[in-house]
Formats: structure tokens, C-alpha cells, sequence
């Protein structure tokens, strides 16, 4: 069937048209209908329901729910109800855990304020909140297209076909996708969201900044036996087992009835292609200080997903005409604090005001200019500004150096000053990755399946599942290059910086054959990241799709 032939979508129109139900889109939907109960909101999210590709550490610092929702901690459904007691940091080396005075820590270090919880679970409670305001949600639809007007304006998105089989036949079950038309229409996709690539490119919504910056994020939730639960705990360790190079660490968060979340990030700009973060976040867990927590406990759920991390310096023009970003699709992580939800709730916020101001002046489909000259004053852009040198002193400097650095600036930037100025990021991630002569190939010790796991039962944890005869979702622009370069060159690196297990390269007779098993894919795009040649593209699957997180 010719596009020609393809039958009309039908329209649907609304004031304003929010991509993404995380906290920031949710966020953006209710602050807009506080403002004005008239507005038409409409929310679409990619996942089967809200909440099912939501993954966060999640330490939530409280500042912008507070002023969404005052009244949350008296409402007994919402999840939040462990808040931190006891806050540690560490320095790992392979044998030993060396506690960090408390004391060292900047005073933005303080977690004590702050409240532990599984962030999907706190995304469908917003999501009830939303909807008892009166605001449309359709999950299970991906936003697979941005509308424009004849102007070059967004005029809205539109959600994919559903029923299109692998070879792009249409199967009996074949839906046109939707349009959902809007005034205003916000991108809420979290990092490296699909549209807001293809928005930052046509709008140069990137120049003049340093480039983007993203680490992968990798989860799992335990139940550890209770006379080893300390509710409350939340510790955090940079060290052992990445070397100095590698930037990255790990996150212990102690909540509810005897649950752990442990977690370890890897910064993606990391130099060795055969180093699997999968693999680093399992040995972390066989360091004598970590492992006797988790002897007797049950491994509940995993998950992954690419985190931004180019702060400040890296957040692109948020306004263009008829739209804008919000959340971390615009980057506002803060990467010393592994923490964004409230930054993500916060821009979600600041954007609906900007847009009910808008609508209510009679505006549609222009720029937001109000939106980025007023997100660095605002509490986000406060947040931001005295840890935007951290993560670029680590890259540059390793993590001893590194670290050293980052905590004196912060500490001077509580001062009001900084030694280092504003520093650059430097490189793309992709770009970092040496060639595989350049280092020896890591041995990783056979999963035990009891503390340690490989990728493919962690996938199954995750409840991913997508329809196996449909287009395949990762899209290789040249696989020739991929053959001569990704395999030839770096030894193919997506075998291992994929933690789902999706990439393969095949040894056959002739040639090695690359091999995309999409159905694990968990939705992390670190492929998108991490392809040395930019090469891969990560495209939303029929909606649906992916990981189905019950409370991550």
C-alpha cells in the first residue's frame, strides 16, 4: 500500500499536546489545568500504561512537589512514604568501602530532606491526579511524528500505525495512527526522546552549546531479609570497579518493607570498548561490603535506561515555534545528586506557565521565548548552575582528580564563586571509544544466579515484550559500516554496551552478521549514545511496546 493509499487519520484537537507521561509531562498537564480547568490537555505515553517505562534510582528530593501538590504527604495513596534517615558516601576499592565524612559534602549534598520511592509508582498516582483535573491520557500510543503547519510551526503529533508487519505489509489488525492537534504542544520524552532529536536538529536548538552528555543507568530492586533492612539508607560510591578513566559509581537506596534499590551508572564517554556496564554493575555487587546484603534476599525487577548528564552547559533552546522541551528531554539531570525528578517536575511546571500565559494573551503556535529567558533564574537553572563543572572535571581529570575538583567547586560555588569558570564537555559520547587494539579484552566471571545475573533472565525481570512481527525498531543507516568499523575496528562494542542483550555479531563462514534481537530491547537508547559511528537509531516500536515496570 502506497502512502498515497494509506487511509486519512483521524484529528483530534486540544489547547495543549504533552509527549511523555513522566513526572514532567504530568507535571506540565496539572500545573495547566491549576492555572485554567477550561484548557484541553491531552498526555500520550509510549508505555502500556504510565508508569511502565519509568525507571529511576529514585531518591526524590521533595522542592517542586511541594509546590505542585502541597498537601502530598497527607494523601495516603501517594507512594512516597520512606524518607532518607541516613545518608553515606563511599570510595571503593576492590577490598574495601572508605566512608567519606559527611561533613566534606557540599551542602546541596544533603539527602535528609528527601524521600525514596519507586518512580513509576509516583507517576501513576500524578497520572490520577491528572485525570480527576479533567486531563486526557492515552498510553500505549508513540508520538512517531511531529506536525507541521505550512508555516514550519508544530502543530501537534502524530501516534504510529499500529498492525504494520515486519516487511511494512499491513496485517489484519492494521490501525492508522491518530493526530492529536494542540495551540502548544510539549516534548516530554526523557532522554534522547526520538522527536526531540529530530526538533533539536531542525531548529538548531543546539547551537552555541556544549554537546549532550549521557551516562546509562542500570536497576534492580531486592527484597533483602529484614533484619539487614535499614529504612531510610541511602548510600552512594564512585570507585571500585571502574578504573580511573571511567567515570561512574553506584546507588543504595534502603525503602518501604525490606526493599533495596541498588543501582550503578556508567557515564557513556567511557574509552574501552570492551568494558560491559552491564557486567561492572553485577561484580559491584561481590564487593565484601556489598554482598552480604543481598545473601538470602530475592531479586524482584532490573531495568536500564541513558541519563543525561551534560547539565547546564548542555541544555538546548527550549522554546521553538509552537512547542518546547521539558524534563530530560531538555537534560536537566543534576549529576552530582543523581537527581532530575525535581528538575524534571520543575521545567514541566514553568513551561505550563509560560503556556497558560500564552493561550490566555490568544497566542497559538509560537515561540515560548518567555520559557527559555526565565528557566536559568528559576529554581531549575539554580539547581544546575553550581554543579555544572562536576561531571566535565571528572571526564577530564578521572575520578580521583576528578571528584576532588568538583567537590572544591561546589563548595566555592556556595560561596559564590568558581575557580573553574564554566568548563566544556569536549566530545561527543560516541566519540570517545578507542580503538579495540588499544586494550585487552575484560573477562567477566560467570553469573552465579543467585547475586550476579546475565542479561537475558534480567530482561525477562523486566517484563519486556513487543510484538515480534512488526518493523524492526533500531534502525542501522549503513550496516557496511557497521561491519567495517563497529566489528573491525572497536570489536563490536553494542554486544556489550547494550544491556538487554539486543546486539549480536554472529561469526559465519564468509563474514560476521550482525544480529538486532529487538524484542529485548528495554528502551534505553544507549545505542543511540554510544554507536562510535552514530550509526543506530533508536525509533519508538508500536506503541505498547518494551518494558512493562511494575515499580521502578
Amino acid at each position: 500500500m502506497s502512502t498515497e493509499e494509506l487511509p486519512t487519520r483521524e484529528s483530534m484537537e486540544f489547547d495543549v499536546v504533552i509527549v511523555g507521561a513522566g513526572p514532567s509531562g504530568l507535571g506540565a498537564a496539572i500545573r495547566l489545568k491549576q492555572l485554567n480547568a477550561d484548557l484541553s490537555v491531552v498526555v500520550v505515553e509510549k508505555g502500556s500504561e504510565v508508569g511502565a517505562h519509568i525507571l529511576s534510582g529514585a531518591v526524590i528530593d521533595p522542592v517542586a512537589l511541594d509546590r505542585l501538590i502541597p498537601d502530598w504527604r497527607e494523601d495516603a495513596d501517594c507512594p512516597l512514604k520512606t524518607q532518607v534517615k541516613d545518608d553515606r558516601f563511599y570510595w571503593m576499592t576492590a577490598g574495601t568501602a572508605i566512608r567519606l565524612p559527611n561533613i566534606m559534602m557540599p551542602p546541596l549534598m544533603n539527602n535528609h530532606h528527601c524521600y525514596i520511592g519507586s518512580l513509576g509508582n509516583v507517576c501513576r498516582w500524578l497520572a490520577r491526579k491528572a485525570e480527576a483535573l479533567g486531563i486526557e491520557i492515552y498510553p500505549g500510543f508513540a508520538a512517531t511524528e511531529v506536525l507541521y503547519d505550512e508555516k514550519g510551526a508544530v502543530r501537534g503529533i502524530a501516534t504510529g500505525d499500529m498492525g504494520v508487519a515486519k516487511d511494512g505489509s499491513h496485517k489484519s489488525s492494521y490501525t492508522r495512527g491518530m493526530e492529536l492537534l494542540g495551540k502548544y504542544t510539549l516534548f516530554a520524552e526523557g532522554a534522547r526522546g526520538s522527536l526531540t532529536k529530530q526538533l533539536i536538529a531542525k531548529f538548531a536548538l543546539d547551537a552555541n552549546r556544549e554537546p549532550p552528555k549521557f551516562g546509562i543507568g542500570l536497576k534492580e530492586v531486592w527484597q533483602v531479609d529484614p533484619s539487614k533492612h535499614q529504612k531510610g539508607l541511602i548510600q552512594h560510591s564512585f570507585g571500585w570497579p571502574l578504573n580511573n578513566s571511567t567515570g561512574g559509581g553506584s546507588f543504595l537506596y534502603h525503602y518501604d518493607d525490606n526493599l533495596v534499590a541498588v543501582g550503578f551508572v556508567v557515564h557513556l564517554n567511557y574509552d574501552d570498548p570492551y568494558l560491559s556496564p552491564f557486567d561492572e554493575f553485577q561484580r559491584f555487587k561481590t564487593h565484601p561490603s556489598i554482598r552480604p546484603l543481598f545473601e538470602g534476599g530475592k531479586r524482584l525487577a532490573y531495568g536500564s535506561r541513558a541519563i543525561t548528564e551534560g547539565g547546564y552547559q548542555s541544555v538546548p533552546r527550549l522554546g521553538f515555534a509552537g512547542g518546547a522541551l521539558v524534563g530530560c528531554a531538555a537534560g536537566f539531570v543534576n549529576v552530582p545528586r543523581i537527581k532530575g525528578v525535581h528538575n524534571a517536575l520543575g521545567s514541566g511546571m514553568l513551561a505550563a506557565e509560560h503556556v497558560a500565559a500564552a493561550l490566555a494573551a490568544g497566542r497559538a503556535n509560537d515561540e515560548l521565548v518567555e520559557y527559555e529567558n526565565s528557566w536559568r533564574d528559576s529554581a531549575v537553572g539554580k539547581d544546575l548552575y553550581p554543579v555544572r563543572n562536576v561531571k566535565p572535571l571528572w571526564s577530564r581529570f578521572g575520578t580521583l582528580l576528578g571528584v576532588a575538583f568538583g567537590g572544591i567547586d561546589m563548595w566555592c560555588n556556595t560561596l559564590g564563586f568558581s575557580l573553574f569558570g564554566t568548563q566544556s564537555h569536549r566530545k561527543l559520547d560516541r566519540s570517545t571509544l578507542d580503538p579495540a587494539k588499544a586494550h585487552a579484552p575484560i573477562v567477566y566471571s560467570k553469573p552465579d544466579g543467585k547475586l550476579t545475573f546475565d542479561k537475558l533472565s534480567s530482561v525477562f525481570l523486566s517484563n519486556t515484550n513487543h510484538e515480534e512481527d512488526q518493523p524492526v525498531h533500531l534502525k542501522v543507516a549503513d550496516i557496511n559500516l557497521q561491519k567495517a568499523s563497529e566489528h573491525d575496528v572497536y570489536a563490536g562494542p553494542s554486544n556489550r554496551y547494550c544491556p538487554a542483550g539486543v546486539y549480536e555479531w554472529v561469526e559465519e563462514a564468509t563474514e560476521p552478521r550482525f544480529v538486532i534481537n529487538a524484542q529485548n530491547c528495554v528502551h534505553c537508547k544507549t545505542c543511540d549514545v554510544k554507536d562510535p559511528n552514530g550509526n543506530i537509531t533508536w525509533v519508538p516500536p508500536e506503541g505498547g511496546g518494551g518494558p512493562n515496570y511494575e515499580a521502578m
